[in-house]
């Protein structure tokens, strides 16, 4: 089974990929497609930030090591859909012009912290190898905690984004705040 698992996460993580890029070859993207593309691809990113972080928990909960197998590439699918997510707006939404791109992160919160939470994930990205890992030792484990950022910044983007919505994006928020929680060494906490 332990074998199937990494093949299996990496075949299952690739479906929303393959279902967007049916929906734009299949114009299904209904009346507003940059819209969908962009709401799907964050949504998306968002779903891959709360897989990452529920792996550390569900190993301590079943005892199960092969659960932190499939970190490395849930969180290098955070990026891909973030990325996606980012090209879309900046791509097809400003076609690449960068002024107002730049009054955009500048002037709306919601895009300032979209921008920053990518910002952060390049350097998760640049370091998530094995070697990585044993070049940077310690340095490797404080880095990779700005997920922790990433996924509250990501939160907060799709709150603010919803203005009159908000029940989504508080499910989301709800969802890592508990993952976030579950994090917590409250052993280290309580014995100092």
């Amino acid at each position: 089974m332990i074998k199937y698992f990494k093949p299996s996460v990496f075949i299952l993580s690739t479906i929303p990929f393959l279902i967007i890029i049916y929906k734009i070859f299949f114009n299904k993207l209904g009346p507003e497609p940059v819209k969908e593309i962009t709401h799907f691809t964050g949504e998306w990113t968002l779903i891959f930030i709360c897989l990452t972080l529920a792996m550390s928990p569900l190993k301590k909960l079943t005892n199960l090591n092969f659960w932190v197998k499939g970190r490395r590439m849930l969180g290098l699918f955070v990026f891909f859909y973030a990325s996606l997510h980012l090209l879309t707006y900046v791509g097809i939404d400003y076609r690449f012009s960068w002024q107002p791109i730049f009054d955009d992160v500048v002037k709306k919160k919601y895009i300032f912290v979209g921008f920053a939470a990518w910002l952060l994930l390049i350097p998760l990205t640049l370091t998530s190898s094995q070697k990585m890992m044993l070049l940077l030792k310690q340095n490797w484990k404080k880095l990779h905690r700005l997920i922790y950022v990433i996924a509250i910044f990501g939160s907060l983007h799709f709150i603010w984004l919803s203005k009159t919505i908000y029940f989504k994006p508080l499910i989301y928020f709800v969802i890592i705040t508990i993952l976030l929680f579950l994090r917590v060494n409250f052993k280290r906490i309580f014995n100092k």
